[in-house]
């Protein structure tokens, strides 16, 4: 099968593109407003960008609360989503009104950041604090002014729970990852890893 996106044209039923660029890690973001007012939302357009610094990203169709807060405040931090919190992210994708805090609202415990103001999921076993580099507004290829911000921010702190340090090295496998897949309720958990040693030259 192929079909040019461009004509319109919607060979399937339900759109394949969120099915095949899969699985995608949650962005579980904490911000917070000018006003003091804490968000917490999951984003599955979000990934590192970075490494030397340490760079993340999150997309936001709609410009939504958590574009707003961190374009207000320059902060927000990013808290593993994990299978045991599956229920608890799930509650904090409800749209809400603005100004409602939804890690009360999923029965979430905060925890103080070091070196931004945003709290993080108290039990998520990993959370990265960030300062905003840039958000950069999209456009398509017609040069059409799209309802859609990437927001670019650079790692200050990082939290890890202990338990999960082995020699050295986070076990991603132990904290069990879950990930966004194809549909509006499918999604996959990180249990195993295989490892595959990088050819030389």
């Amino acid at each position: 099968m192929f079909y040019d996106t461009r004509t319109g044209e919607r060979p399937l039923k339900h759109d394949p593109f969120k099915a095949i660029v899969a699985p995608r890690p949650v962005g579980w973001i904490t911000s917070i407003s000018a006003r003091g007012e804490v968000n917490l939302a999951p984003y599955s357009y979000f990934n590192g960008v970075l490494s030397r610094p340490n760079l993340v990203m999150f997309s936001s169709e709609g410009f939504k609360d958590s574009v707003s807060n961190v374009r207000e405040t320059g902060e927000f931090v990013c808290n593993l989503a994990t299978w045991d919190l599956r229920e608890a992210m799930n509650a904090t994708s409800a749209p809400l009104p603005h100004g409602v805090n939804e890690m009360e609202r999923a029965g979430l415990k905060p925890a103080p950041s070091k070196l931004v103001k945003p709290p993080r999921v108290a039990d998520a076993p990993c959370a990265l604090e960030c300062k905003l580099l840039q958000i950069v507004p999209l456009n398509d290829l017609d040069g059409t002014v799209l309802d859609g911000h990437v927001v670019i921010g650079q790692v200050v702190g990082v939290h890890i729970d202990d338990r999960f340090i082995k020699d050295g090295k986070v076990d991603t496998a132990a904290m069990k990852p879950i990930a966004r897949c194809g549909y509006l309720d499918e999604y996959a958990v990180v249990e195993s890893l295989f490892r595959m040693t990088r050819p030389t030259a």
